[in-house]
């Protein structure tokens, strides 16, 4: 999809829908004890907060002028208590608010890393990896604080709001119709700003899940970078991409900066006029008290609008975040057990294609009507040109992706309706990459079968004649290495995939390009471990060198969406075909 490249944003704009913010309610459901509990600590402190100007009021106009110095005192010891109280529920309600928060962190990031273990390659066929990061850590980031203090705050403020206002009305109501006339014209603003202002911070969304993607492209493609020489184009590139970054995010500051601008001036504006008129009307009707009381309210009430306008923004972005941690969770796993999924018993390995079609997506087909009967422990070697379908037929087998049409049986069982762990686990799959993981080399190792002993660890290494290089490394099977590899030469990150997926002990053993990097001079050892492998077990192996496949039971030459020829070694050499054109052509080379 083109919204998934690197440099296409996801999307332009999305509208404010608060379904998806309800729907983040069950997040917010586990921890609602302890948000309730923030929420009667947050109102405690606002409410001892708002005391201040009251015990001001009536010092200025009834202690001072009648020189009750015990009831200065008295009113002194009460603010300072207030002060303290509104302190210590602020810093309980902040510590409970931290901890909500990373637990919705946890969940999310739970959830989602679940879903995403069970989704088909499909799914990471279609994506920079990049950009799933970006929702997988940014995203998240970003919408936990909305769902814990967002929604705390939300609640707070309309009542600090509610509070600030009933004490100010309290002092003059007079003073507090004053105050509250700049409220109209706020709305007013805001109802033109907003707009502008979630797109801006959609946008600036976008324009980070890009360079996101890319960064993560140009970390992983590094050495084919400094290979081809490509550092000042690439640098181009990220330069540019962020530069978008920093032109949206400071679009997106100046139009949010709108917001509290006009509030701020607004508020000058009202308290200037709440002076001028409390001036006018000095006397009995308005004490010097109480106007200092009102405008240090009227300070206050306009810090609740200003941070409600913020929440708004914020809970605009959450709902854009949210939407795409939702479809991520929501990804169709479309390679997923049957309703009815049974099973499968152990099997000896038969395997039938039946009439298969297959395609990736769904308009061009890789198989047509594809047949093949494979008797248990025949080995099948599987050749032919670039895309014909190769690694198709053995990921298939895996059910890596779903058919299109026909059947595919293990032991007469049809692979659509048993469990994909079932499956699996009598499976042995060596693919293409040979990824390994940052850990230790027996780690990488024990990944093919998590309660193998360490002695069977170094029998299967034995058996790909991967021992001799581990035990020459300075701390043999403990040596630790990065991810992907990078202290393996290619052929040595084989050989330890090699024996991970021997140490499985499948009953069905793939082998796509298995020894491609593999020297002559080790290939030629790592086959007589082989054979005594392969005995007894079907395998399906891909080889680009043929001389590695002459063993091979059957050689099929996959050409045109099905099988062009099928025969032994020297059976397709006598046909003089496919085959032996592929052959000749690579012993002349």
């Amino acid at each position: 999809m083109a919204r998934n490249r690197f440099d296409v944003d996801e999307q332009l704009e999305t509208p404010f829908n608060i379904k998806h913010l309800l729907r983040a309610g069950v997040y917010i459901g586990r921890h609602k004890k302890k948000m309730i509990l923030s929420l009667v600590f947050s109102a405690i402190s606002a409410a001892c907060a708002l005391i201040g100007p009251m015990l001001i009021q009536r010092a200025v106009d009834v202690s001072v002028p009648n020189k009750d110095y015990k009831e200065l005192i008295f009113l002194s010891v009460i603010m300072l208590a207030s002060i303290v109280v509104s302190i210590l529920f602020g810093r309980a309600r902040s510590k409970y608010m931290i901890v909500v928060g990373q637990e919705i962190i946890y969940d999310i990031r739970k959830d989602l890393f679940e879903h995403l273990q069970k989704l088909p390659f499909q799914f990471y066929d279609d994506r920079p990896h990049g950009k799933i990061l970006t929702r997988v850590i940014n995203y998240v980031n970003s919408v936990s604080d909305a769902l814990s203090n967002g929604i705390i705050n939300f609640v707070l403020e309309i009542f600090n709001l509610i509070l600030i206002a009933i004490f100010m009305f309290s002092c003059s109501v007079q003073l507090a119709l004053v105050v509250v006339a700049g409220v109209p014209l706020f709305l007013v603003l805001v109802i033109l700003i907003k707009p502008a202002q979630r797109r801006a911070w959609q946008d600036v969304s976008n324009k980070s899940s890009n360079l996101n993607a890319y960064l993560h492209e140009s970390l992983d493609g590094m050495k084919i970078t400094q290979a081809f020489t490509r550092e000042e184009e690439n640098a181009e590139i990220f330069d540019k991409l962020n530069k978008n970054c920093y032109r949206t995010w400071m679009k997106a500051q100046y139009t949010s900066n709108l917001i509290w601008y006009s509030v701020d001036n607004i508020s000058v504006w009202v308290v200037g006029a709440l002076y001028l008129v409390g001036l006018m009307l000095l006397g009995p009707a308005v004490q010097i008290g109480t106007l200092i009381a009102t405008a240090a309210y009227a300070w206050r009430f306009w810090q609740p609008i200003l941070n409600l306008a913020n929440l708004y923004n914020t809970f605009v972005n959450a709902v854009a975040y949210l939407e795409r941690i939702f479809e991520m969770i929501d990804e169709p796993v479309t390679v997923d057990d049957a309703p009815n999924a049974t099973e499968l018993p152990p099997i000896s390995g038969n395997v039938t294609f039946d009439d298969v079609t297959f395609s990736y997506d769904g308009s061009l087909n890789i198989l047509e009507h594809f047949n093949l009967e494979v008797k248990a422990g025949e080995s099948i070697a599987l050749v032919g040109p670039t895309g014909a379908g190769k690694t198709t037929v053995v990921n298939l087998i895996s059910r890596f992706y779903n058919i299109n049409d026909g059947r595919l049986l293990l032991d007469g069982h049809d692979i659509s309706q048993v469990t994909l762990h079932s499956l699996r686990k009598q499976m042995g799959i060596m693919l293409q990459d040979s990824f390994i993981f940052s850990g230790t080399i027996m780690d990488n190792i024990r990944y093919g079968r998590l309660d193998a002993t360490d002695e069977e660890v170094i029998a299967a290494a034995k058996t790909v004649r991967a021992h001799e290089f581990i035990t020459e490394m300075e701390k043999g099977y403990h040596t630790q290495v990065n991810e992907r590899g990078s202290r393996l030469s290619q052929g040595q990150k084989q050989l330890v995939a090699f024996a991970r997926t021997l140490l499985s002990d499948p009953k069905i053993l793939v082998l796509d390009e298995a020894t491609s990097s593999i020297d002559a001079k080790t290939e030629r050892l790592l086959q007589e471990g082989l054979q005594a492998l392969l005995k007894g077990r079907t395998s399906f192996i891909i080889a680009h060198r043929l001389s590695t496949i002459k063993n091979c039971n059957r050689i099929l030459y996959i050409s045109n969406k099905g099988i062009a020829e099928m025969g032994s070694h020297q059976e397709l050499l006598e046909k003089k075909g496919y085959y032996y054109h592929l052959y000749t052509a690579q012993l002349e080379s």
